[in-house]
């Protein structure tokens, strides 16, 4: 497995991630190239997107940390940073998340970020235990979901 930022030419294999998960009934939202690259590639407030690949170039699953601004969606205090991860079904299980997560770590160090909020749908028990075994803790509810932060300084 190759861990990497992301790039503009990547913008299908992430959909194609996201499609799979809409597949699977984890995913509602957007799951085409152009929603790929405008919403983690390009986003103006990304602070870094990675992909995990395979042996053969296959993007198995990303991971995307965005600064928090005044008012975003979220309602993710400003100045921290907003995490999202999205694995393939086809490829859970591997270690792919606990992977992303430390080259987003690094980012977020070196970015000075002081921490770093995940929105999980209340549904999504897989979302809420990863996000513990990567440090995280209930920070706060909201609109259905469980927030939680992880404090870097």
């Amino acid at each position: 497995m190759i861990i990497r930022p992301a790039h503009e030419d990547d913008a299908a294999g992430i959909a194609g991630v996201l499609h799979d998960l809409v597949k699977a009934g984890k995913r509602t939202k957007q799951a085409d190239p152009e929603f790929a690259l405008t919403h983690y590639i390009a986003h103006p407030d990304k602070i870094e997107c990675h992909v995990a690949e395979d042996d053969a170039g296959h993007i198995m699953g990303f991971q995307s940390l965005k600064w928090a601004e005044i008012g975003n969606e979220y309602g993710t205090p400003a100045g921290w940073a907003m995490i999202g991860t999205h694995i393939s079904p086809k490829a859970a299980r591997r270690g792919i998340g606990k992977a992303l997560f430390a080259s987003t770590l690094q980012a977020a160090h070196t970015s000075g970020v002081p921490a770093i909020e995940a929105f999980i749908g209340e549904a999504n028990v897989e979302g809420q235990a990863y996000y513990e075994a990567m440090g995280f803790a209930d920070y706060r509810r909201a609109d259905g979901a469980i927030c939680k932060a992880l404090h870097i300084r």
